[in-house]
């Protein structure tokens, strides 16, 4: 049995992460989400709060009698109305008809909000939370005490933030959450504080940080320094205006640098893949850069780097990228130099092959007087490879295109046709898009979906054009770089012409050639 001391991970994604801007869960995606979360092994899975709105409550519904492995539903709301008994809210009622074991309600722990929000005495707030936390206790629920606010709170009037919190014990609170609501607060400030609690009060603590100062995860990391061992936070830190505590970075910090159990070992490598499946359900593009879990996260350009790394990955690696699901990325560009092509040619067997070696080195910098720049583009950079050591057949063959973009009724319209050849069949087929570029897109997997069905896994998520010659004007050389991603994986693929409309196509192409590709590999395995 582990040795290392559990911290608890509750994920408030599902409900403070739907507050993100742009951010919308249907309900089969909540449900999703949570299964996702229960695979991976978080404890709490917050999933709203019923009462509020019709899909809170249907979600609670329809996860009432499912079995999780590992996570605990948890219901959301606040304290009593002022002008209701606890037993007459009908919100606290709802709390209780949601079903969960576990219910977290929140109360105020700063009096300016008792004055200008609530407009009652600091008693009357002090009464709110005790009877709240009763009601519960008595129909037999496991109550968290989340106390918004706490930090900004204890910092205008110590003592009453704090009374809220002995209220809440006194009333039978399983476990105080510290709320730094506004995320104003600072990790030295949270350090004292928390020490300050923990004279006070004997319940497990928890933190619950937003990320306003930049600050959310080493809030909750401090906050476990200093003896909290239940963290509240989002994936991916979605949440309202900056968002919540980043649980992909909390987790394996804890877990990898300090020694503490949030997950098991053999999940930790789903991070990424929880990482990702969270931005494609709430429709946003992962940022590369994001710490552990982004594209960039181990991706090294510099041919120093690259060198180094080749020798001794810990030289530029923190840590290894495998434990959290990622992966190590050597990046072409003008700073990589021939220590780079060396290390990717290890995945081609091409280390101790001198002579192929210089093929791909000519290649590659011919493409780059041209124009091309590989860094962000490994997708036509693997193509390149493989077609100059002969290694690439051509599972498909572009007998013609075209575009057509004209204005009818007051609306402009782009139509492609696209005439392939796959054997000896021939297909031609027609589509419209909101652009050229997705009207081409769209022609092109329609004629290839009957033989290639899996491409339809395939998304578009980034489409960048770059004017290499501006001097030159309209006639300037565009440089193309789209950024796809599937069920497994996210590549880059590039096209340079003269013609957006032809260096788009060339992107276009290298992204399902290099899908197909795969595809053809694990069809031979």
């Amino acid at each position: 049995m582990s040795t290392q001391r559990k911290v608890e991970i509750y994920d408030t994604t599902l409900r403070d992460g739907s507050q993100g801007e742009s951010i919308s869960f249907t309900i089969k995606d909540k449900i999703k989400i949570a299964e996702k979360l229960d695979e991976f092994g978080i404890d709490f899975v917050e999933g709203g709060w019923p009462g509020s709105n019709p899909k809170d409550i249907s979600f609670f519904a329809q996860v009432k009698n499912r079995k999780f492995k590992n996570i605990k539903i948890v219901a959301f709301g606040s304290t009593r109305r002022k002008n209701f008994s606890a037993d007459k809210d009908p919100f606290l009622k709802k709390l209780l008809e949601s079903g969960t074991e576990y219910i977290i309600i929140f109360g105020k722990s700063w009096d300016l909000h008792v004055q200008d929000v609530l407009r009652i005495t600091e008693a009357e707030n002090l009464n709110l939370i005790e009877d709240s936390i009763k009601f519960l206790k008595k129909h037999g629920r496991i109550v968290f005490y989340d106390a918004e606010h706490f930090f900004d709170g204890y910092k205008k009037n110590p003592e009453y933030a704090l009374k809220t919190l002995t209220v809440a014990e006194s009333a039978g609170a399983d476990k105080l959450v510290l709320c730094d609501t506004n995320g104003g607060s600072l990790p030295f400030e949270i350090e004292e504080i928390i020490k300050e609690v923990f004279a006070h009060v004997h319940v497990p603590l928890g933190i619950h940080a937003h990320n306003d100062s930049g600050v959310g995860v080493s809030n909750s990391i401090t906050a476990v320094r200093a003896g909290v061992m239940h963290v509240q936070g989002t994936m991916n830190g979605i949440g309202e205006r900056c968002g919540n505590a980043d649980l992909s970075v909390i987790i394996p910090v804890l877990q990898l640098k300090m020694g503490y159990r949030c997950v098991d070992d053999k999940n930790l490598v789903k991070l990424k893949e929880i990482s990702r499946f969270i931005y494609e359900t709430a429709n946003m593009i992962p940022p590369n850069s994001q710490p552990f879990v982004g594209m960039s996260a181990f991706a090294h350009k510099g041919g120093i780097h690259v060198d180094a790394v080749s020798k001794n990955p810990v030289t530029y690696e923190h840590i290894d990228p495998a434990k959290v699901g990622n992966k190590r990325r050597i990046l072409l560009s003008e700073l990589s130099g021939k220590s780079t092509i060396l290390q990717k040619a290890k995945n081609y067997n091409l280390d101790k092959d001198p002579e192929s070696i210089k093929k791909i080195l000519d290649k590659v910098t011919t493409l780059e007087n041209e124009g091309y720049q590989f860094e962000s583009a490994e997708g036509s950079f693997d193509i390149i490879v493989r077609k100059t050591l002969g290694q690439y057949r051509k599972l498909f063959t572009v007998e013609g295109f075209r575009v057509i973009v004209e204005k009818r009724g007051g609306r402009v319209i782009s139509e492609a046709t696209v005439k392939i050849r796959v054997d000896k069949l021939v297909e031609h087929t027609a589509s419209e898009g909101n652009g050229p570029v997705n009207a081409l897109d769209n022609a092109l997997r329609k004629a290839l979906v009957k033989f290639y069905p899996e491409i339809e896994t395939m998304k578009l998520t980034d489409y960048r054009v770059r004017i290499l010659h501006p001097e030159e004007a309209t006639a300037a050389v565009t440089r193309v770089v789209i950024e796809t991603t599937d069920e497994d994986e996210t590549w880059g693929t590039i096209g340079v012409s003269e013609n957006i409309i032809e260096a788009s196509w060339k992107a276009l192409i290298d992204s399902v050639e290099y899908k197909l590709y795969k595809i053809n590999v694990n069809r031979n395995q």
